[in-house]
């Protein structure tokens, strides 16, 4: 009687921990599509956005202009355009954003993650250098040149350093339909010209070791860089 009370003790918490496991899970979609009511037309709010009256639903939901411009530049000549479902209605749901970034000459993506999610890259213009560094304080960085794709992981501090001789330009696609950003502010550093000038050398003294092959070795803390 007192294996069968155990029994069903161990099955209750089996159950409720499964659909614990299930209503965690990210959900596949119910539909055929949902474009995003825009955030500013919102009278409810959900972890995520609501959809359209599919009777309002057209084909301009699915198509955007927003990447065919470069957004704009930062005091480290980057500038760095991100594109979620709340500026392009038809993503909504389906677990993708895009972006574009345009460096000038020595120009730099300052160290920044995404905390929802992976970004990867496609270089269409210039030649770069993009790492980042692991949990374990490794840095792990390529030379990308036209046509080179690299990965960022999911949370991840990572960089890209435009060393060659013109402007350069990558395009983003990332598995969460809204990545988030999080970057280490200007305001955390000296932004002197000067200050600028040292965490450019600093990077490019890291990406020094792409001469030898060395893909990934032991660096100090990410603070480092900027002191």
């Amino acid at each position: 009687m007192k294996s069968l009370a155990y029994y069903l003790l161990f099955m209750m918490f089996f159950l409720a921990f499964t659909n614990i496991q299930v209503s965690l899970a990210d959900c596949d979609n119910l539909q055929d599509t949902c474009p995003a009511i825009p955030p500013k037309k919102q009278t409810i709010f959900i972890n995520g956005l609501p959809c359209k009256n599919p009777t309002n639903v057209t084909a301009q939901d699915f198509k955007t202009m927003e990447l065919s411009n470069a957004g704009s530049t930062d005091i480290l000549g980057a500038a760095i355009k991100l594109v979620t479902a709340a500026e392009f209605p038809g993503l909504n749901t389906l677990g993708l954003s895009i972006g574009r970034t345009d460096i000038d000459r020595d120009g730099l993506v300052n160290f920044h993650y995404h905390p929802r999610a992976t970004e990867m890259i496609f270089v269409t213009k210039g030649v770069l250098v993009a790492g980042f560094i692991d949990t374990q304080n490794q840095v792990f960085q390529k030379i990308l040149k036209v046509g080179d794709v690299c990965v960022f992981p999911k949370a991840l501090f990572h960089f890209i350093l435009n060393q060659g001789f013109e402007d350069a330009t990558v395009f983003s696609v990332f598995n969460s339909q809204n990545p988030g950003l999080v970057s280490i502010v200007p305001t955390t550093f000296d932004t002197t010209l000067e200050s600028l000038d040292k965490i450019k050398k600093k990077l490019i003294s890291l990406s020094a070791s792409e001469v030898h092959d060395v893909t990934s070795f032991t660096y100090p803390e990410l603070e480092s860089i900027y002191s």
